[in-house]
């Protein structure tokens, strides 16, 4: 039979096809991308699952001038292979190629960029208002949303907003159960009992005056395309539930959902993983918050920790299945995350509310209104912060500093590696009076011994991790690995001192003093914005305090930082050690 996927260059080509053809076209297409995922590696399970759905959204609406938003966007490679990007889909996630999510500057078919969750029906409703207002009745806004993101506060908004409105909008509930770990709470039981034809009460999306149709086979390219021509004729507010399977098409991600999510390098032909090294490492920073909190919270009744739906991720699952009653995922749902929290403390839990880095701004509000402002000493644990590689603009967490520091009565610490991380856990849980932010990177830390005895950390103090004669560098968090490496190749090592300051706030401002009177030039260096972040900190000190000193603040310039591996990300902003070491040459 001959190849019909290299025979399509953009929805024009697939739109020319018979709908017989449609099923051949979804096995090569789902063929495509678990080829290329698995030596690429990057998300696969999610865009597996709307195989069908997507060519059947491609062959029925006319793209790009009907307009499609993919919630998240994990699901939306198929839809990046059939929009005029197959040859170049090797790219994918690598620097100075594709986005691994839907991006408005990379193609016209990508009608809205979304990288966090539960985005797509506001996006889409305010397109289809916009039609609407330009007397554009025939136009089609298409919103694809997953049953985990649409559990969030903000898609019941855009579902409650367009309820009653005229707006000609379609949303779709990709049913699957599954975001990356299983999805929770009431609405998933809701919609589990109306795919068993079970659930008694009304339907929760006609009383939000929605035209409700499904559940459906989303695995069923002839009946999705009939549900969407009709669909097409309707006007107003549309709502079609399918029911698709995560990763179908390749057994292993069908049979583990979690792991084949972003599963990495695999084999194609048999879909088993490529087994890494048994090489011993340092543990990742997640793992060590997610072990160390189980340690703390068997010898702390109090402790009880809380995740948005990232128990995997940010390995709250060993609490999760070792102390099942106090450990809560609340699915996306940031905002509930930060104010239950919040809640929690006024009863006299400790909470450890671990939220990656570039989800805590989804709960801003919340960190300042309900925590801040009452002195509720919640415990934020910021996984995921600086860069995150792969994932790109939408994932780095370069923003905390900025957006926390101005924030009264929250103190923000960032360990410089997997002991620090142990020891203020531990510290915060015996007698915080406010609360705390906790920032750490992804991946893997540098201690392989790193399960020592507890000893508790000093608010608000930095120590020296280095003397020198002539300069000295002040860094916060894991960037020290880095610095240390970069001083130790400078051209005479001995000039440059090392402090690691370990408090953004608040600052130690003794040694501070200190430093400020001892050296001339003074360097800080951060995996962070440097606008508004530790380096300002230290410059508004300087300021403060009347002194004169030469001070360069480095970290991540003033523009988005694109996907790529973290380290050529480092080396593409200086922050890597070979450029820290021409950088500090520079002074000497």
């Amino acid at each position: 039979m001959q190849e019909l996927l290299n025979t399509i260059h953009s929805p024009k080509e697939l739109r020319l096809l018979s709908q017989k053809d449609l099923p051949q076209l979804a096995k090569e297409l789902r063929e495509f991308i678990i080829n290329i995922v698995a030596t690429k590696e990057g998300h696969l399970g999610a865009s597996l699952g709307v195989v069908e759905l997507t060519i059947a959204l491609h062959y029925i609406f006319n793209t790009p001038e009907d307009q499609l938003i993919w919630d998240v966007g994990h699901q939306a490679y198929g839809h990046k292979i059939l929009t005029g990007r197959k040859d170049i889909f090797h790219t994918n996630r690598q620097i100075g190629g594709l986005s691994g999510f839907p991006k408005r500057e990379e193609s016209n078919y990508d009608a809205f960029g979304v990288g966090h969750s539960s985005t797509s029906i506001s996006a889409a409703l305010g397109m289809a208002i916009a039609s609407l207002l330009k007397g554009d009745t025939k136009k089609q806004h298409i919103a694809i949303i997953g049953d985990a993101s649409i559990a969030s506060g903000m898609a019941f908004e855009g579902l409650n907003h367009a309820g009653v409105t005229d707006a000609n909008l379609l949303v779709i509930l990709n049913d699957n159960a599954i975001g990356i770990d299983p999805s929770v709470g009431a609405l998933k039981q809701y919609l589990t009992n109306v795919k068993k034809g079970t659930q008694k009460q009304d339907n929760i999306f006609e009383a939000l005056n929605f035209d409700y149709s499904g559940p459906i086979d989303g695995h069923d390219i002839d009946l999705i395309i009939s549900e969407l021509k009709r669909l097409k004729t309707i006007q107003g507010p549309k709502f079609l539930h399918i029911i698709t399977t995560k990763g179908k098409g390749l057994k292993q991600a069908e049979e583990d959902q979690v792991k084949y999510h972003a599963p990495g390098k695999f084999n194609a032909q048999t879909g088993d993983l490529i087994v890494k090294s048994e090489t011993i490492q340092p543990p990742k920073y997640q793992d060590v918050f997610g072990h160390t909190i189980v340690e703390l919270a068997k010898q702390n009744k109090k402790i009880v920790g809380i995740t948005p739906a990232m128990p995997t991720g940010s390995s709250l699952k060993y609490m999760m299945d070792e102390i099942p009653e106090r450990a809560f995922d609340v699915g996306i749902a940031e905002q509930h995350a930060v104010t239950l929290a919040a809640g929690m403390v006024t009863q006299g839990l400790i909470p450890f509310c671990n939220i990656y880095s570039t989800f805590l701004q989804r709960a801003y509000d919340q960190v300042i209104h309900d925590v801040a402002l009452q002195k509720l000493p919640v415990i934020f644990c910021l996984d995921r912060a600086g860069l995150v590689g792969e994932d790109g603009a939408t994932h780095h967490g370069v923003y905390d500093l900025s957006y926390l520091r101005c924030i009264p009565n929250l103190i923000i610490f960032s360990p410089r590696n997997e002991i620090e991380l142990r020891n203020i856990m531990y510290t915060v849980q015996l007698d915080l009076e406010h609360p705390i932010a906790i920032r750490y990177p992804r991946g893997r830390g540098v201690t392989i011994d790193w399960k020592q005895p507890f000893s508790k950390i000093e608010i608000g103090k930095g120590i020296q991790l280095k003397k020198g004669n002539n300069l000295a560098i002040l860094s916060i968090g894991a960037m020290a690995k880095n610095i240390s490496k970069a001083i130790q190749k400078c051209k005479t090592p001995k000039d440059v001192a090392h402090y690691d300051m370990c408090f953004v706030k608040p600052l130690d401002e003794i040694l501070l003093h200190d430093i400020f009177t001892t050296y001339n030039t003074i360097i800080t260096i951060e995996d962070h914005v440097v606008k508004g972040g530790f380096g300002s900190a230290i410059l508004e000190f300087a300021a403060a305090n009347n002194y004169k000193n030469t001070i360069n603040t480095l970290g991540i310039p003033d523009n988005f930082v694109e996907h790529g591996s973290v380290n050529k990300l480092q080396q593409s902003i200086g922050l890597d050690a070979e450029s820290l070491t021409r950088y500090i040459n520079d002074f000497l």
